[in-house]
């Protein structure tokens, strides 16, 4: 066992400990929720152009099954994607472009006592079968909660990173980001505006020679998206999302951007 994976299972050990008798005493979460969606993700043109000869990008359906519950004692957060449902593993017409792919993401907040803080877990795994590639990104570090008064919420974290990938697994820098969201009311209507983003540092050469296509990338990485969403009814939420990523993707030394467009089925 590594030193890494030993300080893993130490900490979530040790939490899962202290946050027993919360636990015994909150049989149900405070808060859940659960959908089911349908995405279109379209790649600028630029985009498309610039990463032409660098791990091509193309528009592509996904399904996703999302989400998340929070106790008095932490809070968990999930998805996972099929991209290109029905499609082969390797896409033939596309030159691979168009592969089956997965996706998934679990992240945790941990409390720390009564205190805003958190033990933060991250852990997010993507997988291309066509080209026999996976990535899965563990990070293990510090959150913190805030509510403004005027509603918006906003959970920052910061950790150490590893990797597990098929060109390089070992430690790998460290991430910065943050979950953020805003609900109101307009036109009689209810709507949000959420952003996710997470910056990369002081990744490790090896792995950025190794898992980029046509050069080396930087050090630093952005990763995110802005998203603003419709919810008509209890049961059906609409969006449009600004996806934006930097120096990730395995395209070095390119912005990418994309709009998505989602329809979302609410089953809790």
């Amino acid at each position: 066992m590594s030193r890494y994976t030993s300080l893993v299972s130490t900490t979530v050990f040790s939490c899962a400990l202290a946050a027993l008798p919360s636990a015994a005493n909150a049989s149900s979460p405070q808060w859940s929720f659960g959908n089911v969606s349908v995405n279109y993700l379209d790649w600028s043109n630029g985009t498309e152009k610039r990463t032409a000869t660098n791990a091509a990008k193309s528009d592509f359906v996904y399904l996703e099954l999302e989400g998340g519950m929070g106790y008095s004692w932490g809070e968990f957060y999930g998805f996972f994607d099929i991209e290109n449902p029905g499609h082969d593993q390797f896409d033939e017409g596309s030159d691979g472009k168009d592969n089956l792919r997965t996706a998934g993401k679990v992240t945790s907040h941990l409390y720390l006592g009564d205190t805003p803080f958190s033990v933060y877990l991250h852990l997010y795994d993507f997988r291309d079968y066509g080209f026999h590639s996976r990535e899965q990104d563990q990070i293990l570090g510090l959150g913190y909660r805030h509510t403004f008064g005027n509603g918006l919420w906003i959970k920052p974290f910061i950790g150490a990173a590893r990797v597990q990938s098929s060109g390089y697994t070992g430690m790998n820098g460290g991430m910065l980001g943050w979950v953020a969201g805003y609900d109101f009311n307009a036109l009689g209507q209810n709507f949000s505006l959420t952003n996710w983003h997470e910056q990369t540092f002081a990744r490790d050469d090896d792995y950025l020679e190794q898992n980029y296509v046509g050069a080396k990338a930087d050090e630093i990485g952005t990763n995110g998206a802005v998203a603003l969403w419709w919810h008509p009814t209890r049961m059906l939420t609409t969006g449009l999302q600004y996806r934006y990523s930097d120096e990730k993707l395995g395209s070095p030394g390119q912005y990418q951007n994309a709009v998505i467009y989602s329809l979302k089925f609410n089953f809790l």
